[in-house]
């Protein structure tokens, strides 16, 4: 009989599913809680110090912490397409999936932001951007629509993160036990305007040339649709082992069509737009050739970005055969596959080759420091400490995957 309540025994029930666990349970959040610590200490520094302990610089103003804001970005977006198929559709069977899939975005968007505050010189300082604290000079600054479409992401995705298990616990969902359809018509919304904010950031920068593409927002839509559904397939057959759930085949084969479909729109997208690069160049070409083929003797992000590619290629080879993707060793590889060649892509691919060469025509490659690398393992291990515990008490309202 489940317990019933209101927000305050939910909360104490929340709690007793926090802080109880096996020796594995325990295990797993202390290793990420050490994770954590390395990466506050190197943080401490880095606070202490400023920026010049990473390898930014005025050439390369963005590195890894805006590469992984941008891929978790997506990941986050995409991760409500559970949301969407469950509410909009009533696939019952998925809600245990959909679940995992808030937990999965509030953790991400979470780790965005984190990756946002890191990346700041002056962290101090952040509580400019805050709405009706600091000055956002809306309507016309995209970083301050940024600002808000992150926040408002991070607001849908706490809203479902607690809705969801607080609705189960009070027994007030009943059959099939999903939210009302007009949440998905909010995921929709919120997915389109955090994506589409994106990328019009980006493509607003005049003295970044690689940037200024009219395919870069399909293209952030096409990536987000790779990375989420690719690591939502990973992570939900760890949490329907460990939570001793059977599987989901009809969850997995949506969301491998997903991919599919998403990978291939992605590479054609990109293969046009380095077509249009070569063919006529532009502004953009001289990026462009540094990122395939390197410029001036300078080819570091030549062999990542053609590493990503060559990914992207085998995720489409696997996922096209039917028997290959029925093997679950295969697909895990090709999501694995996705989800890298979405990160090179988001990072390598357009960050950091954006800046390379700078408007005065140098070329100063750019690889993350030590600092940046262990700032990034903490942020990601806060993330994973955050979604193992919701997603422990979520899944332990819900009946077993049919």
């Amino acid at each position: 009989m489940r317990e019933t309540g209101g927000a305050a025994g939910f909360l104490a029930f929340a709690a007793r599913q926090a802080v109880s666990g096996g020796r594995a349970y325990w295990l797993w959040l202390g290793s990420l809680l050490l994770l954590l610590l390395v990466g506050v200490a190197a943080y401490a520094r880095q606070f202490r110090l400023g920026l010049v302990i990473t390898h930014l610089s005025d050439q390369v103003a963005w590195g890894l912490y805006i590469s992984n804001f941008m891929f978790l970005g997506g990941v986050a977006a995409s991760a409500m397409v559970l949301v969407i198929a469950c509410s909009l559709y009533g696939r019952s069977e998925m809600r245990s999936a959909m679940v995992v899939g808030v937990s999965l975005s509030l953790a991400a968007v979470v780790m965005g932001g984190l990756f946002v505050q890191a990346d700041l010189g002056r962290p101090d300082r952040f509580w400019h951007l805050l709405p009706a604290i600091g000055v956002l000079y809306l309507p016309w600054s995209l970083l301050a629509w940024d600002v808000v479409a992150l926040n408002a992401y991070l607001v849908l995705s706490l809203g479902f993160a607690i809705a969801l298990p607080y609705r189960r616990f009070r027994d007030t969902v009943g059959e099939p036990g999903l939210l009302p359809r007009w949440t998905g018509l909010i995921a929709i919304a919120g997915l389109l305007f955090l994506l589409l904010v994106e990328a019009a950031l980006f493509s607003g920068f005049v003295a970044r040339p690689l940037w200024n593409t009219a395919v870069l927002v399909p293209r952030f839509l096409a990536s987000a649709f790779v990375a989420g559904p690719a690591v939502l397939i990973l992570i939900l057959q760890v949490t329907q082992r460990t939570a001793g759930r059977g599987e989901s085949p009809g969850v997995t084969g949506m969301l491998a069509a997903v991919l599919r479909i998403a990978v291939q729109a992605n590479l054609l997208l990109t293969a046009v737009e380095a077509f249009v690069q070569f063919y006529q160049p532009g502004p953009a070409t001289a990026s462009a050739r540094y990122l395939y083929f390197g410029l001036e003797g300078q080819t570091r992000l030549a062999a990542w970005n053609w590493a990503g590619i060559v990914l992207a290629l085998f995720t489409v080879a696997v996922l096209s055969v039917p028997n290959w993707r029925a093997r679950r060793l295969w697909l895990n590889l090709a999501c694995a596959a996705a989800a890298v060649s979405v990160w090179i892509e988001k990072g390598m691919g357009l960050i950091w080759a954006g800046f390379i060469p700078s408007p005065m025509g140098e070329v100063m490659e750019y690889l993350p420091s030590l600092a940046e690398i262990l700032v990034s393992v903490g942020i990601v291990a806060a993330g994973l400490i955050l979604f193992t515990i919701v997603t422990k008490v979520a899944l332990s309202l819900e009946d077993p995957i049919r």
